[in-house]
């Protein structure tokens, strides 16, 4: 898992943003936000502590998800990643 976490990690890292997070804390903000869904396609909201929010696009499957996009507004920047495309 910490190879997963780490890989979230540098996909935010690489957009520039300079929040406070970890990869541990996206996924399971994703899993606790996925808990009880349907499979499906969804847009998911989490506003953080700091004001920050974190809009998830995860397609969720009987077993697994998967996070495509991920769009982090802080203040008046935003930040998009493409968790589909490669670095």
């Amino acid at each position: 898992m910490q190879e997963l976490y780490r890989a979230i990690e540098e996909k935010i890292k690489s957009s520039g943003y300079t929040g406070f997070f970890t990869g541990e804390e996206v996924y399971n903000d994703i899993c606790d936000e996925i808990e009880d869904k349907e499979n499906g396609t969804y847009l998911l909201i989490s506003k953080k502590d700091n004001g920050d929010v974190f809009t998830y696009n995860v397609s969720i499957f009987d077993d697994n998800f998967n996070l495509s996009i991920l769009k982090i507004n802080s203040g008046d920047e935003e930040f998009i990643i493409n968790f589909d495309e490669e670095n």
